[in-house]
């Protein structure tokens, strides 16, 4: 959930101020001579300062997409966030019903996860794997699909590609599902067996090493 915070700033307003003295000194006295330097440099200063406590602090609002305290955790939230919207992009590129049941699955995972890590920051460790490796994976393969099915590739390894994404995207989903179940136990559960069909897709397309 973003949050919205106040960030208070320096007015400009007191740096014209301080430079209109400067201005009018240069017109006024000669500047050239050390002493009338002096004498404008003092009052430029003395302005700049009268001007700090007369004119109020901007106030600039910033709207935080995630602010747990723990800048590993806050960017992982963000990266998570980025691909679940990436995902439901995807659901409406692809008009398999199967494949967009699963993608919305994965998407569903995702809010859980992203609330459960919200609330508990310090679960950042047990999803890294999770948000760094998976989760952009199975961005990587169904978007590969997505583009297949919208320029019409066609041949053996289009196909194969198809088939695999096909029969094995509810499986994904449920590692997804596993993955957002082992936040609520104490131990974190191991996803290897549950996504290794995702990283045989990838790699048997030569998509990761």
């Amino acid at each position: 959930m973003s949050k919205t915070i106040q960030i208070k700033k320096k007015p400009a307003a007191p740096w014209y101020v301080a430079g209109a003295v400067w201005v009018a000194g240069a017109l006024a006295l000669p500047v050239y001579q050390l002493w009338a330097l002096g004498l404008v440099a003092v009052a430029s200063l003395a302005a700049l300062a009268a001007a700090f406590k007369l004119c109020p602090p901007v106030i600039e609002t910033k709207e935080m997409p995630y602010l747990t305290g723990r800048e590993d955790a806050d960017e992982m939230l963000r990266q998570i966030d980025a691909d679940r919207h990436r995902l439901r992009v995807l659901d409406e590129r692809i008009p398999d019903d199967a494949l967009s049941a699963a993608i919305r699955r994965m998407v569903a995972a995702c809010d859980g996860i992203l609330t459960q890590l919200e609330k508990d920051p310090d679960k950042a460790p047990q999803v890294r794997r999770f948000a760094n490796h998976y989760l952009p994976d199975a961005v990587k393969i169904l978007t590969l699909y997505a583009d297949m099915e919208e320029t019409g590739v066609t041949g053996e390894n289009a196909e194969e590609v198809r088939k695999q994404v096909e029969a094995n995207a509810a499986v994904i989903a449920t590692a997804f599902e596993n993955q957002l179940d082992s936040l609520y136990s104490a131990a974190a559960l191991d996803l290897d067996a549950d996504l290794e069909v995702l990283k045989g897709m990838l790699k048997g397309q030569g998509l990761v090493e």
